[in-house]
């Protein structure tokens, strides 16, 4: 019998070998179900912000399908909001766990830029920063291109970007505030060069062997993503961008434990609210270079960019991975049957729960570091706590 470590390592190996299985495909009018809707002010990165519930969201149109069929998921750009309140925005979480052995896939067409804007699409564990957390989408005011990364607690490095990391190495110790980071000079990974490019398509593989992440831009997306491939081969996908081996530097195993899907947009916060940063990046936004003031404050135009718009979520999984998706859909089949043979059809709808009960802890790594920055950024937040 192969020792424990061992067999986990070999089915990773066989995974990546025999291929990934589609087991959740979130698109099309389907989209928004399987995601929980936070439902409450942005008190994890103190963004000027509340996030909607789903019933509000849709209210409002800040959740919708658009007419190519595609997720919008956005900043409220039509209301003004006068000195001392929040703009409406959303945050999704996925009601799935994807553990070791999954691949998680997003085709966009747009993505949300802009002074005062912070988006991203990203896991965590519920239990922050135990379980660690990965950003597959992240950028803040005029970044012009994507930062990847993960955050860990204290123990986990990425000192030398490994051979076949096509992207570069910004920050090395991964339970520092800004985790360990991944950029790129490319153009069209994020803000208008994204768009313009018609798009493109981000991956991530979260494996017992590292984690992996790669991008491409829309004429370059795999046969397999741009074929609908039910099975995925990620052998011949190149190089990832980022690329986080578990190796002596980073065992993720030790470091990260089941992961949920997020997408969210805040508004300043302790990023890209810092006046340090948000100057540098937005030196003409107005007339009182503050980040809420300048921005938040207003008729909203400002934020018609601001949204991100989806085609799908889709992720796969082997091994045990696999063989656990497979038995939960198989019993939440049959218990659906069940349900629909004994019960009331009317009351059989699944509801939608918000995930504000989850600890108030830091989004992106980031909520120790507002209590350096807080008393700068003070004028623009503390007037919303």
């Amino acid at each position: 019998m192969y020792p424990p470590a061992l067999f986990v390592t070999l089915i990773s190996l066989a995974g990546a070998a025999l291929g990934f299985e589609l087991i959740h495909d979130y698109s099309g009018d389907h989209f928004f179900q399987g995601w929980d809707y936070y439902g409450k002010w942005d008190n994890l990165t103190l963004g000027n912000v509340t996030y909607l519930t789903q019933e509000a969201a849709v209210e409002q149109k800040l959740t919708y399908i658009n007419t190519a069929g595609n997720a919008i998921i956005k900043v409220d750009n039509f209301t003004t909001v006068a000195n001392g309140e929040r703009r409406n925005s959303i945050r999704l979480t996925s009601q799935e766990f994807y553990d070791f052995g999954t691949v998680w896939v997003v085709d966009a067409t747009h993505l949300p830029y802009g002074c005062s804007v912070w988006p991203a699409f990203w896991s965590t564990a519920p239990n922050w920063p135990d379980g660690g957390e990965i950003d597959i989408i992240e950028g803040i005011n005029n970044q012009a291109s994507n930062q990847w990364a993960i955050h860990t607690t204290q123990g986990c490095y990425h000192t030398q970007a490994p051979a076949d990391q096509a992207g570069f190495n910004i920050d090395t110790d991964c339970s520092t505030a800004s985790g360990c980071t991944v950029g790129t000079d490319a153009p069209n990974t994020y803000m208008s060069g994204f768009a313009a490019a018609g798009g493109g398509v981000y991956a991530t593989q979260f494996d017992t062997t590292g984690i992996f992440m790669w991008f491409w831009t829309r004429d370059q997306v795999p046969e397999d993503l741009t074929s609908n491939a039910t099975t995925l081969d990620v052998s011949t996908w190149g190089d990832p961008i980022a690329s986080f081996p578990s190796d002596q530097e980073c065992n993720v195993t030790q470091f990260f434990t089941p992961q949920q899907l997020i997408f969210d947009i805040t508004l300043c916060g302790v990023w890209a609210g810092v006046p340090s940063i948000y100057n540098a990046q937005c030196p003409n936004a107005g007339p009182n270079n503050d980040c809420y003031l300048d921005d938040v404050v207003g008729d909203g135009s400002n934020y018609d960019e601001a949204y991100f718009e989806v085609s799908y979520v889709r992720t796969y999984a082997t091994g045990t991975a696999l063989a656990a998706a497979q038995s939960a859909s198989a019993t939440s089949t049959t218990s659906a049957s069940a349900t629909a043979t004994h019960s009331d059809p009317s009351t059989t709808a699944k509801t939608q729960t918000s995930d504000a009960s989850l600890p108030s802890v830091s989004l992106h790594g980031l909520l120790i570091f507002s209590m350096c920055v807080g008393g700068l950024i003070a004028g623009s937040v503390l007037p919303l706590l």
